[in-house]
């Protein structure tokens, strides 16, 4: 199965965070399954530091996603073109282009996050 991390996931189970599902930390473990880390989370991360809501090494990040493991996906017109397509459920431009994403790659977002759960895009937490 091909799995794409929300940006608070790939955080957590890199920090080994105690907030991350029994069920995601097992999906990331699985070496049958191959997960994904989309760049548009990269860039969140990098905004969220610069303006002081994360206190986080950006070259310590880059370090964990050189050394996890993680496939990283870079947008692509079929991932920007479904942002369209999707309802106004929330306005979070991130959280948006990674459910295009899983839609048009056909992955399954691991979120815990409430807003992603109303769209019509798989999810497990």
């Amino acid at each position: 199965m091909k799995y794409l991390l929300d940006t608070h996931v790939f955080l957590w189970y890199t920090d080994g965070s105690q907030k991350l599902s029994e069920a995601a930390e097992n999906l990331i473990d699985n070496p049958n399954n191959v997960i994904y880390f989309s760049i548009a989370s990269l860039w969140e991360i990098a905004i969220k530091i610069g303006i002081g809501r994360l206190d986080l090494s950006f070259n310590s990040l880059i370090s964990r996603l050189e050394n996890s493991g993680f496939f990283v996906l870079q947008p692509q017109s079929s991932h920007l073109g479904g942002i369209i397509n999707l309802p106004p459920i929330h306005k979070d431009p991130f959280d948006r282009l990674l459910i295009a994403t899983a839609l048009a790659e056909n992955m399954t977002i691991l979120t815990a996050d409430e807003n992603i759960h109303k769209y019509d895009v798989n999810w497990i937490w």
